[in-house]
């Protein structure tokens, strides 16, 4: 298999000598394969100094790279990966490089992409598999919608502030803990978020929630056409999420059953919120978690680099942006 950057072959290299040693004029072996004069020079003294085996194939990377970033930059770099499991955009900012410097260090080192690492201890857990990406046109045209369980905080700390062996009798309680809901509400095309901790996911705490963030898209200047959901039954057969639906002119759309990935943006959204928001710091309490909530969407959305958007937040994709 030829060099992905020569322009002829091993056999045509031969065949080029070969003509040469009979009496072939450089200008019409040059002609009879699609190359310059020079071309055919340099295989020739490549020939002549090392024989039939110079014709072989040679690496095309450079001997000395002065440019190349240093030891102590990449060893940052790997570093911060390390500790933080966050991609090239994230750690170009942190770093002050440039993400494509950034997204070279880690595929030199083999470092595995983060949708093929465990989210928590960022371990390759997965081989890669490409999939269909898509992207709507205009903010509003695409809402997508889920909910994520997440347990409650005891007062004073849990496990992750505490140690397991610390925690061990929450596990015999007679009053279980409880858990958050997180409601998440993410634009398509933006992917700017509304969020919200709410008690329950029955169907009119989800029709309330989309009330109340179809009217905070209305105020950054976007109308919500379509809802993306699962197939949970406050989203397909609640009453009030239908007529809150109705209400406001809302298309309904539901994913394939089986198929949750359907609903990615969600889902990727969901996992954010564990790894830089939930299981980020050892929370106090649950209060504590819930109040930094707000702070927490607030930032995501206008201060966030995001890897989609090229680097930047997601207001800057919304009508009301000033960035």
């Amino acid at each position: 298999m030829a060099h992905r950057n020569a322009r002829l072959t091993p056999y045509a290299r031969r065949l080029l000598v070969e003509r040469y040693l009979v009496g072939w004029p450089a200008a019409r072996i040059a002609e009879q394969l699609g190359v310059s004069r020079a071309t055919v020079y340099k295989w020739i003294r490549r020939y002549r100094a090392e024989g039939w085996a110079g014709l072989a194939e040679r690496s095309s990377r450079p001997h000395r790279c002065p440019t190349r970033t240093s030891t102590q930059t990449e060893a940052r770099v790997l570093e911060l990966r390390r500790r933080r499991h966050r991609g090239p955009v994230f750690l170009a900012g942190e770093l002050g490089l440039v993400a494509s410097t950034v997204g070279r260090i880690l595929r030199r080192h083999q470092v595995a992409p983060l949708a093929a690492t465990d989210p928590i201890t960022g371990a390759p857990v997965r081989q890669r598999r490409g999939g269909r990406r898509y992207q709507r046109s205009r903010p509003g045209e695409l809402l997508h919608v889920d909910v994520k369980k997440l347990g409650q905080i005891p007062d004073g700390g849990g496990w992750r502030l505490h140690g397991r062996d610390a925690t061990r009798a929450h596990r015999h309680k007679k009053t279980p803990t409880g858990y958050d809901f997180l409601h998440v509400a993410i634009d398509d095309h933006s992917r700017a978020a509304y969020i919200e901790a709410l008690p329950d996911e029955r169907d009119p705490t989800c029709a309330q929630f989309l009330h109340r963030a179809a009217t905070w898209f209305d105020r950054h200047g976007v109308r919500v056409e379509r809802v993306l959901t699962d197939n949970a039954l406050a989203y397909r057969r609640g009453r009030t999420w239908s007529a809150v639906c109705a209400g406001l002119g809302i298309r309904r759309r539901f994913i394939r059953p089986g198929h949750p990935w359907t609903n990615g943006k969600a889902e990727r959204l969901n996992r954010t919120l564990l790894t830089e928001f939930a299981y980020a710091c050892p929370w106090t309490s649950n209060t504590e978690r819930r109040a930094a909530l707000d702070d927490w969407t607030r930032h995501y959305n206008t201060e966030r680099a995001h890897s989609a958007l090229g680097g930047r937040p997601p207001i800057s994709r919304l009508p009301t942006s000033t960035t």
